[in-house]
């Protein structure tokens, strides 16, 4: 019996079983929430995409990108010194160390100061006719469905020639007949809208065409006289809308040589260039 009461006592565990029938848990609901939520995402950029001008998707992607450059045509600080830095010299004056040789003045520094104040003062006019009319431009997207649709084939950006007005071919709506210079009611509609902006200046215009390469190597490629005849198409286009023959400078085909995308086969690359030259140029 002394034995007996110095064992180790019996312990018994019961565990209950639970059939496999019941539910799992709330993991599911967790693994719902983020397919309803991706699903939603998608949706949300397929509709982005159907209902925005290549400029506004542009827009939107600089938005959500934080590492973009500064450049002229979207993002980029305007702060103090409006994206320059302290050594710019069009930005803080110098004192004489480290400025440039064009604007030191030897015989009048009157005289170099006002010329300079004025060409500053030109060239501010200029860029800011351009921007006008590409927000007058722009801005019509608002007025209806049918200009929404319009400016679908709209693009634009500001260089050091002038404000270029980019008129290219969707793959469900082109410009112009297949491999042809006849314009489409598409381009017809776009000549009377570009004509009631670019009135709003008295600027000179220049027109260039540009098609996409072939695939393969043809004996005789249209492309140089077709993209010729597609710019004096659209400029015969936009007189008729009422732009002043007089304002037209330039009228250039360059055929497949400056593709608009990576891929030159690609129909992107099917456009009119309306530039609007700067007076200071």
């Amino acid at each position: 019996m002394a034995a007996q009461s110095n064992a180790a006592p019996v312990i018994i565990k019961r565990k209950k079983v639970v059939g496999g029938g019941g539910h799992h848990g709330g993991a599911w609901k967790v693994a719902y929430a983020d397919f309803v939520t991706a699903m939603m995402a998608f949706f949300l950029l397929m509709w982005l995409l159907n209902a925005t001008t290549e400029k506004q998707r542009k827009g939107i992607s600089d938005y959500f990108n934080p590492t973009i450059p500064v450049n002229r045509i979207s993002g980029g600080g305007d702060g103090a010194f409006g994206g320059n830095s302290v050594f710019a010299e069009e930005t803080m004056a110098h004192t004489g160390t480290g400025a440039m040789d064009r604007k030191t003045a030897t015989a009048s520094p009157d005289r170099a100061a006002e010329d300079a104040g004025k060409g500053a003062a030109g060239e501010g006019r200029g860029l800011s006719e351009l921007r006008d009319v590409e927000k007058a431009l722009l801005a019509r997207g608002g007025e209806s469905n049918t200009m929404e649709r319009l400016l679908r084939h709209v693009v634009t950006r500001i260089t050091d020639e002038g404000l270029v007005i980019e008129l290219f071919d969707l793959p469900d709506a082109p410009l112009f007949r297949a491999e042809t210079a006849e314009p489409s009611s598409i381009t017809l509609a776009l000549a009377d809208l570009l004509a009631d902006v670019l009135n709003l200046t008295t600027n000179e215009l220049a027109v260039s065409g540009h098609l996409r390469a072939h695939p393969v190597t043809l004996i005789d490629n249209p492309v140089w006289s077709l993209s010729a005849l597609r710019a004096q198409e659209t400029r015969r286009v936009l007189e008729s809308a009422g732009i002043d023959p007089a304002r037209m400078q330039r009228v250039s085909g360059h055929a497949d040589r400056k593709p608009a995308v990576s891929d030159p086969t690609a129909i992107r690359n099917n456009r009119i260039e309306v530039i609007l030259l700067r007076r200071d140029r």
